[in-house]
């Protein structure tokens, strides 16, 4: 009876020390050796402002080279409480969720690890999350049995109310930035209407330009627009605009231009079809210069005004316009 109480006594007190035997032998395990292990982690931007009750996420990315594989049963234990020297520090952990992902050379494993804060401050106080620490094992050698240590993570907790004086500008936290206004909607209303105004840039250039910037720009009757634009207002310029003007219209036909073969010029180029009564009465115009001086045209009594004038609405016709109204100023 007696050996029989000692054995259940021994059998107790081992049941007891045993968690603290393998707590031990897992700190007191060599590191792993460099280049075995490659961690990434994805760390919370907020690291300050914590209070009760807040979760604090992190994820751990390890990727570990074989032959050496992590021995699942030393992922941390949800429920944990964290302690520092012995002391409760007000953090246990919450959640955690793994998953791996195994290849001929290596494992890669994704920890994902909820730490809940169970503390409360009268003042702002500094948190370390970990160190957390995995066990390795040679699948070439069972002996080998190693330690790889996951950082510890520093956040910082704030009182859920303020006691006493207090000075913010003593108070403010580096690592909290003050927050910023969005403009994101207001850059890019900025860059439509910018685009908006290019646009109109653009067809205002290309309405009113008198230069070949841009393609159709460039034709016969642009280059007559500005060559009559500088002539004077006398017989000489006149006579000059209307050469110009029989000078564009064959070289947009390809052959010369009358009044008998005027049905077919629109056929071939439809754009000048609403010119066609002034196209008319500007070969009656040329008629009265240059042939008959008693030639009924319909220009008017001021030739070199409507000249201008109707060599530009050519220029607009030309470049696929509508053409500038009739009565328009030149």
């Amino acid at each position: 009876m007696k050996n029989m109480l000692q054995r259940l006594i021994l059998t107790f007190l081992l049941s007891c020390v045993a968690p603290y035997c393998l707590a031990l032998d897992s700190q007191t395990l060599p590191d792993v050796k460099a280049g075995i292990v490659h961690m990434t982690t994805k760390d919370p931007d907020k690291r300050v402002g914590y209070s009760i009750g807040d979760i604090v996420e992190r994820e751990v990315i390890l990727t570990i080279k074989a032959p050496y594989k992590l021995i699942e049963t030393s992922l941390p234990i949800v429920g944990y409480e964290k302690r520092y020297r012995g002391k409760p520090i007000g953090v246990d952990l919450q959640a955690i969720a793994h998953s791996k992902q195994e290849y001929k050379d290596y494992t890669t494993h994704k920890i994902k690890l909820n730490y809940q804060i169970f503390v409360s401050t009268v003042v702002a106080k500094n948190i370390a999350l970990g160190p957390e620490y995995l066990n390795l094992i040679n699948t070439q050698d069972k002996k080998d049995i190693v330690k790889y240590r996951i950082p510890i993570l520093n956040v910082s907790t704030s009182p859920l109310a303020i006691f006493g004086q207090v000075k913010v500008e003593n108070n403010m936290s580096p690592f909290l930035p003050p927050p910023l206004l969005s403009a994101e909607k207001e850059y890019v209303r900025l860059k439509i209407a910018l685009g908006i105004l290019t646009l109109s840039l653009l067809a205002l250039v290309y309405i009113v330009g008198q230069r070949a910037w841009l393609p159709r720009m460039g034709g016969r009757f642009a280059t007559a627009y500005r060559a009559i634009k500088k002539l004077p207002d006398d017989d000489a310029g006149i006579k000059q605009a209307i050469s110009n003007l029989h000078l564009a219209f064959n070289q947009t036909a390809g052959i010369a231009i009358f009044n008998d073969n005027l049905e077919d010029f629109l056929k071939q180029h439809p754009d000048f079809l609403p010119l066609k009564t002034e196209i008319q009465q500007f070969f009656g115009l040329s008629r009265q210069i240059y042939f008959e001086p008693d030639a009924v045209h319909g220009a008017g009594d001021a030739p070199m005004p409507w000249l201008l004038h109707f060599v530009r609405r050519c220029r607009d016709c030309e470049r696929g316009l509508l053409p500038s109204p009739v009565m328009g100023g030149v």
